[in-house]
């Protein structure tokens, strides 16, 4: 049997209920891994006691017979969600000290279901950025490497340093959230599963705040089956979050029936884009075969408005980032900068409590809101953004899911791109338009480029169909076989 701390949730949780090993067995193997991936830079704060304390209190619970969804699984928590007693800094210096005396809904929920907190990992500041190279904290090294070279690479972001400790084999599994991208671009780098729910499926209460209207949290997982035993135990209505959605949470797992005969799966021209590589292209071309290999009817479709997604997303997410950050001012909680008036002491604390990134979406959104600006570009981009949301409609009229790649390329070396924010912001071309209109997507890694570096393939579903969306992404996942590793696993 493969060591502990390389198992995924389903084979872990299949061991546990057999007696194979203790949820304390299990999660002191995360525990080692994690000490062993340190030079990935992935954790801002390791909690292995109060992982070996829960995992011990979950033993108890299944010694009564008291077992939960994710009973005994050790997991990595982004370090956007609050977590009670423990620090939270959503990879900023302005958030230094902060330790919240409440949890967020996501990871209440995952407790209750008798997960673990390995600890808090590390991330894009304020989930901006699409690398994790924006990060107080550091840089997260992939741990994967082009063959050949040493040189590091980039994990993805925002969601970096939950890609990595799963990646890396630290854990079977680690909390996201998704603004335009940020958990499917990394799982995309990282050779993960990572899946982006409905807006609204589970809640954002608790966690720090980019964009209101776009965030969303999800699980980054080594598996589709492990992507859905995890959203089960993430999602659900939540009174506190006024844009959680009351409706049912489906057994997930029950969906990955593995028949898609008969599936309509739309194929849009417009992810054709100009310059991108073709090792992409052809893996896209075999998606689109393995899927009508399994007995889904393939359908080309258009989504006329997604060349504006990008540029709307840029106006949105920034205008909606410079209104909640305006919280941070040294005054209540996080770093406090003094100075000789109030005013200086805002403009000190903000100055050095912010990095370079979010400096300069803050002022793009600042700008993007202004008296004579607002209309010009901000009330612009909504309407961009319903019409958006009118294609993917209208084009769920004819199709249950549409196919496209996850990200326009393969990991870059870190420092690659910094001075270019436009060819950053690129890595998010596919993954945007999900995002503003407010459906589910997952990546599955799917091949590697010639020099050895993961590449996923992107399923998008409708509002509230996660269901169909998995099913299809297991027919993929299947037919790829993808059992890579990369050159850093933990321990080995």
């Amino acid at each position: 049997m493969a060591r502990l701390n390389e198992l995924t949730i389903a084979v872990a949780r299949d061991g546990l209920a057999k007696g194979d090993f203790s949820a304390k067995e299990l999660t002191e193997a995360s525990v080692a891994a994690m000490e062993s991936v340190r030079p990935l830079n992935a954790f801002i704060t390791e909690t292995p006691e109060r992982a070996l304390d829960m995992a011990q209190a979950s033993d108890a619970r299944r010694a009564k017979g008291d077992v939960g969804v994710l009973e005994g699984i050790p997991l990595a928590i982004k370090d956007l969600f609050c977590t009670e007693g423990v620090l939270t800094t959503a990879g900023s210096h302005i958030l230094d000290g902060f330790i919240p005396p409440y949890e967020s809904s996501v990871t209440a929920n995952l407790w209750r279901a008798g997960a673990a907190m390995l600890g808090k990992t590390n991330m894009d500041e304020f989930a901006m950025g699409s690398s994790n190279t924006t990060s107080y904290y550091g840089n997260v090294e992939n741990p994967w490497r082009r063959q050949g070279e040493n040189r590091p690479l980039v994990p993805g972001g925002s969601s970096g340093g939950s890609a990595a400790a799963v990646a890396a084999r630290c854990a079977p599994g680690a909390t996201g959230t998704d603004t335009g991208g940020s958990i499917r671009q990394p799982a995309s780098f990282t050779g993960l599963v990572g899946l982006k729910p409905t807006y609204g499926r589970c809640s954002r209460w608790g966690i720090v705040a980019f964009a209101s209207s776009l965030d969303q949290a999800g699980p980054l997982t080594r598996t589709v089956r492990d992507s859905a035993i995890m959203l089960r135990a993430m999602a659900g209505h939540d009174p506190k979050d006024s844009t959680s959605v009351d409706t049912p949470v489906p057994d997930y797992e029950a969906a990955l029936s593995g028949d898609v005969r008969g599936l309509r799966i739309g194929i849009p021209k417009e992810y054709r884009m100009e310059g991108m590589p073709g090792e992409i292209e052809t893996l896209w071309r075999d998606g689109i075969k393995w899927l009508e290999a399994a007995g889904a009817i393939t359908v080309d479709i258009s989504l006329p408005h997604t060349k504006y997604a990008l540029p709307a997303y840029y106006i949105v997410a920034p205008a909606e980032a410079s209104s909640n950050l305006a919280r941070y001012d040294g005054v209540r909680y996080g770093l406090r900068v003094p100075g000789a008036t109030l005013d200086e002491m805002y403009e000190a604390t903000r100055g050095e409590g912010f990095g370079a990134e979010v400096k300069r979406r803050v002022m793009i959104g600042t700008y993007v809101l202004s008296a004579g600006y607002y209309d010009a570009y901000y009330n612009k981009a909504r309407r961009v953004r319903a019409l958006i949301l009118r294609d993917f409609t209208e084009a769920f009229e004819n199709v249950d899911a549409i196919l496209t790649p996850t990200a326009p390329s393969a990991a870059f070396a870190i420092g690659e791109r910094m001075d270019d924010p436009i060819a950053m912001y690129l890595n998010d071309i596919f993954t945007v338009p999900a995002n503003l209109s407010g459906l589910p997507g997952i990546s599955v890694p799917a091949a590697l480029t010639g020099d050895g570096l993961p590449l996923g393939l992107q399923v998008i579903g409708r509002a509230f169909d996660e269901e169909t969306m998995l099913r299809v992404a297991g027919v993929l996942e299947d037919a790829a076989g993808f059992d890579a590793e990369p050159a850093f696993v933990a321990g080995r």
